[in-house]
């Protein structure tokens, strides 16, 4: 199941439009917080899909039965574009534990890459409600590698991808490759063009780089 947040009308619009914006990019401040704001946004939309149980709270006044998630939810990020979205879901989510992945693209000679993990720190994920983020979701490639990566630390009940950012191809590649027993996709827009060196187009650039500067 895909869910595309972008094609309702919500102030996630704004947020990304913002993302977007050469003029606005130059401010990593904001960029960085604009990622944020949108990962407050997934997390409360994942939120309607967990499941749920009444508890009984007691007020100054009396008692009062509130319905919440009971899902033990890990939220997983590929470093180091995905920090600030996932400090976002965090906001949210802030009973979740965590989960960091090092991974990179390691360009060939030829101009083709490979993806180079180098850590993963991650809790077991047996029987819970795994959530990978990523801002950009291009081929689809990475993303699906730290799947199986976080496979190793036990079996989820269901996984949730986050982007804010999608090619058509990177969310056709993760539906052909996932099960919907097995994912849901949540992507803030999907975008159509894919360029021969794996940028989404018009996409928004590096995501990284706009939010802790340019790498060597």
């Amino acid at each position: 199941m895909i869910h595309e947040l972008g094609q309702q009308n919500s102030i996630l619009n704004q947020f990304i439009a913002e993302l977007r914006d050469v003029n606005v990019q130059n401010d990593f401040m904001r960029f960085r917080r604009n990622l944020e704001r949108c990962g407050e946004i997934f997390a409360y939309e994942l939120s309607k899909v967990l499941s749920y149980q009444t508890v009984q709270v007691q007020t100054p006044l009396g008692t009062a039965d509130v319905s919440v998630p009971n899902n033990n939810v890990v939220l997983a990020t590929i470093l180091r574009a995905g920090l600030p979205l996932h400090q976002g879901m965090l906001n949210y989510f802030d009973k979740a534990q965590n989960a960091f992945i090092s991974a990179y693209r390691k360009y060939d000679k030829d101009g083709t890459f490979r993806i180079q993990f180098e850590y993963i720190s991650c809790p077991s994920i047996e029987g819970k409600t795994l959530v990978l983020i990523d801002p950009m979701l291009a081929t689809g490639a990475s993303m699906l590698l730290a799947y199986k990566a976080l496979l190793e630390h036990g079996k989820p009940l269901h996984t949730h991808i986050v982007a804010v950012i999608g090619s058509k191809e990177g969310v056709n590649y993760m539906k052909r490759n996932l099960s919907p027993s097995e994912a849901t996709i949540w992507v803030g827009a999907i975008d159509d063009e894919l360029t021969v060196k794996s940028y989404i187009v018009p996409g928004l650039g590096d995501a990284g780089d706009l939010a802790y500067g340019k790498k060597d």
